[in-house]
């Protein structure tokens, strides 16, 4: 398959899924080595940047997917009469932070990381999509332990979780100051990545 066929291929699929495809998923369909097709999605994604078109694609992990372009948001939002998504607030923003550096993680943990009950706002983000369930403990009363989501890593445009910021090495008991930095930094890349939702 030549180079410009690959790309029309992953371009087609990707809008016809709407949603994250596994990179080896297409890979094995397609008959081709991961890597062949995991570049020639890099290729694409710069010829969307470069040319300043309406969509971009997305390297979420090990998917890909195609969204719109951020900064056409505001007009996707006027022709389409859709409302501006809600913006997080500083409690999601916190509890969020603490799954996303600690994860999989407790509600209990959560809790004792920010000191007051979250159980509303674990809901919320799970509700959101942002998180999700991804097991339980083998201890007494097996509590849930939770994960982020592809969904938080496109809101926030990160390609994996070690994009995160780095934590200062130190003990949980400067947290606080840890989370207030990490939950700086999500709040800039949210609203760099605001319009990011509008497909």
């Amino acid at each position: 398959m030549e180079i410009r066929e690959l790309e029309a291929a992953l371009e087609a699929i990707l809008f016809a899924a709407g949603e994250p495809v596994p990179i080896n998923r297409m890979a094995d369909v397609l008959g081709l080595e991961r890597q062949l097709v995991a570049d020639a999605a890099d290729r694409l994604a710069d010829t969307y940047v470069v040319e300043r078109r309406g969509i971009r694609l997305l390297r979420l992990e090990n998917s890909l997917q195609l969204c719109s372009a951020p900064e056409l948001a505001d007009t996707i939002r006027s022709v389409l009469e859709t409302r501006k998504p809600p913006q997080l607030t500083q409690t999601a923003l916190e509890v969020l932070a603490i799954i996303a550096y600690f994860q999989p993680v407790t509600r209990a943990h959560v809790e004792k990381i920010r000191g007051v009950d979250s159980a509303y706002t674990i809901a919320s983000l799970e509700e959101k999509g942002l998180i999700e369930p991804c097991g339980r403990l083998k201890v007494p009363g097996r509590p849930t332990v939770y994960r982020t989501t592809p969904a938080f890593l496109r809101c926030f445009g990160l390609r994996s979780l070690s994009d995160l910021p780095k934590l200062p090495d130190s003990g949980i008991s400067e947290g606080q100051l840890e989370l207030q930095n990490a939950i700086s930094d999500l709040i800039e890349r949210e609203e760099a990545q605001s319009g990011e939702n509008a497909t």
